[in-house]
């Protein structure tokens, strides 16, 4: 006989797992129904032009491809940097600290993804990027003949308000949920494998060559997807750091610019007719369908962690 408790529980587990299925729905028809009579009066190629002039509702060009890239590249930055050294913490915390400093460094690791995004912002534009400039200058002199190392649509290796530092800043701002996704996978790890690793006569590298990375790969990639997530979607920190200008860009990680999220955030003071506002639903459309995309691949690549699957 069914339990009235386990009847109810079970119906507040389904509601509440259909209504977040309804809401993500219920965001993309919103964001479909305004986006469509601002395309529909589009003078450019949504996909493929970089224009941007909405400033006459009447005679509307927007395209998101430089959006795009600006996003994606500060994003891609990110997770490079971010990637092996969150990678490297969760080894350390999970299988090389003792158990007293464990604790305490794991914390000290999420407390940065309590930091404001705003706080990140300056911190990037005024304390890091004049750091980074050596760095970038070397980078721009030594790769230079490399497009994506070329110069910026700016001077931008003197600002330092470039992908280049956005991209660090937003490292820092992932590591916490890329290590955390990542520790918790590693320590699932089933003890006997790792017994039975060092039993054979191995040393403390090759248990986690042998059995802890396979068994959290999976779990690994899934975090950095999540910390890829986070990324595209960052806010204030590269409103700050990037959107001193916005002219077409070199496709260099030293260009400057905005991106789906900072474009909007800029503009939003200024929204006062409903076919411009569509411009900018519509780019947030594409950064809805780019985020969703990256999470949903997350969530399926965790889902297959844990296995011991080599």
């Amino acid at each position: 006989m069914v339990r009235i408790g386990d009847r109810v529980f079970s119906s507040l587990a389904i509601g509440s797992g259909a209504f977040v299925v309804v809401l993500i729905a219920a965001i993309g028809i919103f964001l479909l129904i305004r986006a469509v009579p601002s395309l529909q009066l589009n003078q450019e190629n949504f996909l493929l032009s970089g224009v941007w002039d909405t400033r006459d509702p009447k005679n509307l060009h927007f395209g998101v491809i430089d959006l795009a890239w600006i996003t994606v590249a500060s994003s891609v930055v990110a997770l490079i940097l971010a990637m092996p050294i969150s990678c490297g913490i969760a080894l350390f915390l999970t299988q090389y600290a003792p158990r007293g400093l464990a604790r305490p460094f794991a914390y000290i690791v999420d407390l940065l993804a309590a930091v404001p995004s705003v706080i990140y912002g300056l911190w990037g534009f005024l304390v890091l990027a004049p750091v980074l400039r050596p760095v970038a200058v070397w980078l721009n002199e030594t790769l230079g003949w490399i497009p994506i190392f070329g110069p910026g649509n700016i001077n931008t290796l003197a600002s330092g308000g470039n992908v280049f530092t956005a991209g660090v800043v937003l490292a820092v701002m992932i590591i916490p949920t890329i290590t955390g996704v990542t520790r918790e996978v590693f320590q699932r790890t089933p003890t006997a494998h790792i017994e039975g690793a060092l039993a054979l006569g191995a040393t403390k590298w090759e248990v986690v060559r042998t059995t802890v990375w396979p068994f959290g790969r999976n779990g690994f990639i899934g975090g950095s997807m999540l910390g890829l997530g986070r990324a595209l979607g960052e806010t204030v920190a590269l409103t700050i750091i990037l959107s001193l200008v916005f002219e077409r860009p070199n496709y260099s990680i030293f260009d400057a610019g905005a991106t789906f999220a900072s474009r909007i955030a800029l503009a939003s003071g200024e929204f006062n007719n409903p076919l411009q506002v569509g411009a900018y639903i519509a780019a947030g459309l594409v950064l809805f369908i780019i985020t969703f995309a990256v999470n949903a691949l997350a969530r399926w690549i965790e889902s297959a962690s844990g296995k011991g699957k080599a």
